[in-house]
Order: structure tokens, then C-alpha cells, then sequence
């Protein structure tokens, strides 16, 4: 498992949204180009645990992922 930080842009985007759980949200992260990576686990807001690290400066969207 690997950890991707998220810029501060997104950070702020996630911190006004709900919680998943507990310190966490589960979210859906849309990159440039139409790679969706799905179900990602973001703790505090900004630290990714993702199986295949990619470049946060991709991301276009990131959105909650449904329950």
C-alpha cells in the first residue's frame, strides 16, 4: 500500500465534506485524462492509501464514494 498526499486545494475540498468512518472518507479520485481510481481511503483529509501510487497533480475531481 502506498501513500499519496493531496494538495492543499483538495484538502480544503475534502474537509468540507462528510466523514466515511471514523478520521477517514472513502472517496472516488478522477484524473486528467478519465483514470478513475476508485474506493480510495483518505485519512484526515489529505493522505491517499492507494495501491498504485499516481501524481496528485493529475487529479481533476475528487468526489465521495458511494456507500
Amino acid at each position: 500500500m502506498s501513500t499519496v498526499h493531496l494538495p492543499e486545494y483538495w484538502i480544503d475540498h475534502l474537509v468540507h465534506l462528510p466523514e466515511s468512518g471514523m478520521g477517514y472518507q472513502k472517496v472516488n479520485i478522477f484524473l486528467r485524462g478519465g483514470t478513475v481510481v476508485k474506493d480510495v481511503i483518505v485519512l484526515n483529509a489529505e493522505e491517499c492509501q492507494v495501491a498504485e501510487p499516481f501524481d496528485a497533480s493529475e487529479i481533476v475531481d475528487v468526489q465521495l464514494a458511494p456507500r
